[in-house]
């Protein structure tokens, strides 16, 4: 019984210090896209058929895997030569780290913009 406790107890000590090496949670959705969350500090908080994760909420039946990562895997993000992608009242902007911006916010760096018509890349220079 000891040894089986003590087993037990090496394994979630080993498993705990190889999680804290990610820096992110990656979620896989059925239509392959990716979301990464920030893994500091983060709350999991499961409401029926949806799983709440920091600022982001994903519908349980949409998710095919989630794993810790060590870098942003999102993808489908393309680039756009000027004025090609139009800005609504729907637009939404986010840092490098995944933070939602407001318009007033944006200052030189590097910015994703998610429209209606697709998801963008914005360097502001």
């Amino acid at each position: 019984m000891n040894k089986l406790l003590l087993t037990l107890l090496t394994t979630a000590a080993m498993v705990t210090a190889s999680a804290a090496d990610y820096q992110y949670l990656t979620f896989e959705m059925t239509d392959g896209t990716k979301a990464s969350v920030e893994a500091a500090n983060l709350s999991l908080i499961f409401d029926g058929t949806t799983l709440k994760v920091g600022k982001e909420s994903f519908t349980l039946t949409n998710l095919t895997k989630m794993y810790f990562s060590t870098g942003d895997e999102t993808t489908g993000i393309s680039q756009i030569e000027n004025g090609e992608l139009k800005f609504d009242n729907s637009t939404e902007f986010f840092d490098l780290k995944g933070n939602r911006v407001s318009k007033d916010q944006i200052r030189k760096g590097i910015y994703i913009v998610k429209t209606k018509n697709g998801t963008a890349k914005l360097t502001v220079r």
